[in-house]
C-alpha cells in the first residue's frame, strides 16, 4: 500500500491530504477503491477534481502487460553489469551488480556492509567514470575513507577529486526524509546530478533497515506501507533510469539460531539478489579483520546458496577485472 503524499499528482495538495485522512483515506488503495461521489461530499471537494486525481493515481500504480519477447529485448539493450572490483564478490553476483534491479547486502555490525558500499561507490566513480548517489542513514559515511581508497588507486590528486565529485552524498535519518529524497531524484534529481559528472549508474542506501525497522512490529501498519513505498520507488528508479540499486540490511536470528536478513517476509521479495556477510574468525591467508564469508542466499541467475570468502582489503590493491558478456553488456570506461 502506497501512502498518499502531497504532490503525488496534480491537485493532491496538503489541504486535500488532510481532508482525506480525516475521512480515513490514507493510501492510494483507499482512494481508488472508495465511492468518489460520497468522498467528494465528505471532503467538500469537487467531484470532477477528485475523479481526475483518481484516474492519475490508477495510471501511476496499475500494472500493464508486457510480452516476454519485449522484456528480453529490453534486457539485452539496456541492462549493464557494474563490477564491484572484487572478483570473489563479482562471482557471487554473476559478474557484478545489475542495473534495473535491487541488490541487498545483509549482515551484523562489523560484517563489512558499509565497507563494501564505499568500495563499490569508489570503483564505479573512479574506474567506470560514472556518478553514484550514496544515501547514508546511519551517520557512518566518511569522505576520508573514500579518499583513502582512491589514494590506493591513483596518486594523482586531480583524479582523486574528480572521482569524489562523482559521488553525491545525502544524509537522511528517517523514512520520510528518505522518501522525499528518492521522489526528488526520480522527479528530476538524477538528471541534474548527472550534469558534468557522468550519468548516475548506482544508488546506494546504507542502510534501508535503519529507517524502516523502528516503524515495524505491533500494530504499526503504516510502517509496512512506508516500507513497500520505499521499495516501490527504488524499483521504479532502477528500472526507469537503468541504474543499479544497492541497499544494506541488518540481520536477525530464527528460533533455531540461524542468521537471516531483517525486515521480514514482505521485504524478502523486494531485492532480486541477496548476499549475507559474516565475519570469519580465523584464516591462514587473510587477517581476521579483513576476511568475510559472503553467502548468496537469493538470486534469479544462480543456484543458492553459494559461499565465497571476500577480502575487504582487496579494493586497496586490485585493478579493474575484465569479464566477458553473456547477452548483457558489462559497463566499461567508454560507456556514458
Amino acid at each position: 500500500m502506497v501512502v498518499l503524499r502531497e504532490g503525488m499528482c496534480p491537485g493532491l495538495d496538503e489541504g486535500l491530504i488532510r481532508d482525506l485522512r480525516a475521512a480515513d483515506i490514507k493510501t492510494v488503495e483507499d482512494l481508488v477503491s472508495s465511492d468518489i461521489e460520497q468522498l467528494a461530499q465528505r471532503c467538500s471537494v469537487s467531484y470532477k477534481a477528485l475523479f481526475a486525481i483518481r484516474r492519475v493515481l490508477l495510471a501511476q500504480h496499475t500494472a500493464f502487460p508486457v510480452s516476454g519477447a519485449d522484456l528480453y529485448e529490453e534486457l539485452l539493450s539496456s541492462t549493464a553489469i557494474l563490477s564491484t572490483g572484487n572478483p570473489s564478490l563479482d562471482k557471487l553476483l554473476d559478474s557484478g551488480v545489475y542495473t534495473g534491479e535491487i541488490t541487498e547486502l545483509s549482515g551484523g555490525p562489523g560484517s563489512g556492509k558499509s565497507q563494501v558500499c564505499f568500495a563499490v561507490a569508489v570503483h564505479i566513480s573512479f574506474h567506470l567514470k560514472q556518478s553514484v548517489i550514496f544515501i547514508d542513514t546511519t551517520g557512518g559515511f566518511t569522505a576520508g575513507r573514500l579518499l583513502q581508497m582512491l589514494q590506493t588507486e591513483t596518486s594523482n590528486t586531480q583524479e582523486q577529486m574528480e572521482a569524489l565529485q562523482r559521488i553525491h552524498v545525502f544524509r537522511l535519518f528517517d523514512v520520510y526524509a528518505l522518501l522525499d529524497c528518492l521522489y526528488g531524484l526520480r522527479g528530476g534529481g538524477l538528471q541534474q546530478t548527472s550534469v558534468g559528472g557522468g550519468s548516475v549508474k548506482a544508488v546506494i542506501v546504507d542502510s534501508v533497515s535503519a529507517v524502516i525497522s523502528p516503524l515495524l512490529g505491533g500494530k504499526q501498519n503504516e510502517g509496512m506501507s512506508l516500507m513497500i513505498q520505499v521499495a516501490g520507488v527504488l524499483k521504479t528508479m532502477a528500472k526507469d533510469f537503468n541504474i543499479a540499486a544497492l541497499v544494506t540490511n541488518y540481520v536477525t536470528r530464527t528460533v533455531s539460531g540461524e542468521v537471516q536478513p531483517g525486515l521480514g517476509v514482505s521485504w524478502s521479495h523486494i531485492p532480486r539478489t541477496r548476499i549475507l556477510l559474516e565475519r570469519v574468525e580465523k584464516s591462514a591467508v587473510f587477517s581476521p579483520s579483513s576476511l568475510r564469508s559472503a553467502t548468496l542466499i537469493k538470486s534469479s541467475r544462480q543456484p543458492c546458496p553459494i559461499k565465497e570468502d571476500v577480502d575487504l582489503q582487496w579494493w586497496s590493491r586490485s585493478e579493474e577485472a575484465s569479464s566477458s558478456s553473456t547477452g548483457k553488456r558489462k559497463l566499461d570506461e567508454t560507456d556514458s
